[in-house]
Parts: structure tokens; sequence; C-alpha cells
């Protein structure tokens, strides 16, 4: 196994349409107000961005996304990722009834910070459980987010 490969999967249930959480997803400049590890949302580009954020460890990243995929009708939105993390991320929302949705996240990732790869043999579980704290309060986040009349 190599320690420096991070493979995440998760899925959140929301109380919502899944055209609205599928919008909410999109709008990546919105994150900072729903999700806590988002600190900041640059846009350098038409489709391009960087994303600062900030976890339970103390360390920062900064990730450059590029759009790779925005499809509203499959519910699928995914990016390219470089800087910090190098990979993708994606997003799949499905409905599930008129007011109810469930999202499929996916990413494959790799380190591109020095310090983090060296590390990685070390603190490999510490980043997983990182990771997991991250997306358990960005679903919680989000779907706060999406009750109010900013969601």
């Amino acid at each position: 196994m190599d320690p420096n490969h991070y493979r995440f999967r998760g899925t959140w249930q929301l109380a919502a349409p899944a055209r609205k959480v599928f919008a909410a997803l999109e709008d990546v400049q919105s994150y900072p107000l729903w999700w806590p590890e988002i600190r900041e949302v640059r846009q350098t580009g038409e489709e391009e961005g960087a994303v600062v954020v900030r976890a339970l460890l103390p360390y920062t990243l900064l990730i450059g996304l590029e759009a790779r995929r925005r499809d509203p009708v499959a519910g699928v939105l995914e990016v390219a990722m470089r800087g910090d993390l190098a990979g993708w991320s994606r997003f799949t929302v499905t409905p599930e009834g008129a007011d109810r949705c469930r999202v499929l996240f996916e990413e494959d990732t790799r380190p591109g910070k020095p310090l983090l790869r060296r590390l990685a043999l070390t603190l490999h579980p510490l980043f997983r459980a990182n990771h997991a704290v991250m997306m358990r309060r960005g679903r919680r986040g989000l779907a706060r987010y999406l009750a109010t009349a900013g969601g």
C-alpha cells in the first residue's frame, strides 16, 4: 500500500431536492458559509480556482481546482486538484423522492506538499480521520445551509 495515495468515498443523505443540493455544491464560492474547514475560495479563471482548507490537524492546504465535469442531468460535479493535494474529487447527487437526495463523494488524491508526503507513513491514520471529520462537518453544514434562506 502506498501511504501517499488516498481514496475516499462517502455518502450524504440530505432532506432537500437534488436540484437544490446540486446548485449549492456547484456554487463553490459559498462553501465557506457552510463548510467550516473551507476557509477561503479564490477564483483564478472561468473554470479554475483554489480553496484554502484547514481541518483539525494543524496545517493549512491550498488546493487548486479545475472543473472537469459539470452535468446537472446526471448530478455530477468533478474537479481536478493540484497544489497541496493532487488528483480528483467528485460529487454525484441522486434524487430519492421529491425532497430528498443522496450525495456520493469520491476522491482520489496524493499529497503534493512535501511535508505531508514525508509524514504519510506515520500519520496516515490521522490524515484519514481528519478527512472523515471534515466530511461529517461538511454534510451537517450543507444540511443547515439548505434549510435556511441561503441554501
